[in-house]
């Protein structure tokens, strides 16, 4: 067995070992276990009015014990803000309608000069309306007066005049298509029906012949610089 005096040394050994454990390791200030607290885990020896006892390997790099002069505590890193996507473009269609009869005399395809007056005010609409990487479909529309096929190819036709004439003003040629409906689609719904004299029904069924200009294209969205 252990004697006492055996037993209390072997415990000073331990303790002694475990106070030194505790004590980091730093070269730059004086150390000693016995210093060891909550608030000094170092041991750092410290005068008596607190301050560090700097060895002579001190340098402002190893300033490193909280506490002690020249301690920079360290700032929290913070982390970049992740770049913020640019907004996809958004895709803009515009529609610009113009009365066949304002356009064309009844029955033909060529254009009156009020017509072209009329494509000449359109024209800088479109203009304006300024898509990037779009095109645009000229569509002709008449009333339901004659058959299919005439109507079709007259629709046609007028649509085409359109596109020539808007070209001729400076249209990219490539952007610009023409396309005949005929008689699909009309507003008047049923309100002639009723109906039977031709000149009447002409004029009743006026808002059905019609050239519709649709616009389609990209337009990109312009995020304000921040400060």
């Amino acid at each position: 067995m252990l004697s006492l005096k055996q037993t209390m040394m072997s415990l000073a050994v331990v303790s002694a070992l475990s106070m030194g454990s505790a004590v980091a390791a730093t070269t730059a200030y004086s150390t000693n276990g016995t210093n060891v607290s909550p608030t000094n885990v170092e041991g750092v020896v410290k005068n008596s009015i607190g301050e560090c006892w700097r060895t002579g390997t001190w340098s402002k790099d190893q300033a490193t014990v909280e506490g002690c002069d020249g301690y920079v505590k360290p700032q929290p890193k913070v982390e970049a803000p992740a770049p913020v996507p640019a907004p996809a473009p958004v895709v803009k269609s515009k529609t610009f309608s113009l009365q066949a009869d304002v356009l064309f005399d009844f029955n033909k395809a060529s254009l009156k000069p009020a017509g072209k007056d009329a494509l000449d005010k359109l024209y800088q609409d479109v203009v304006n309306f300024d898509p990037k990487e779009g095109n645009a479909v000229v569509v002709g529309y008449t009333d339901r007066i004659g058959s299919d096929k005439y109507n079709n190819a007259l629709s046609q036709k007028r649509a085409q005049s359109v596109v020539d004439y808007l070209v001729s003003k400076g249209a990219p040629a490539d952007k610009f298509t023409a396309e005949g409906r005929g008689k699909a689609d009309p507003v008047t719904g049923d309100t002639c029906n009723k109906i039977k004299a031709r000149k009447q029904l002409i004029e009743c069924l006026a808002p059905d012949r019609r050239v519709e200009i649709e616009v389609k294209g990209v337009q990109e969205v312009v995020v304000p610089a921040t400060k």
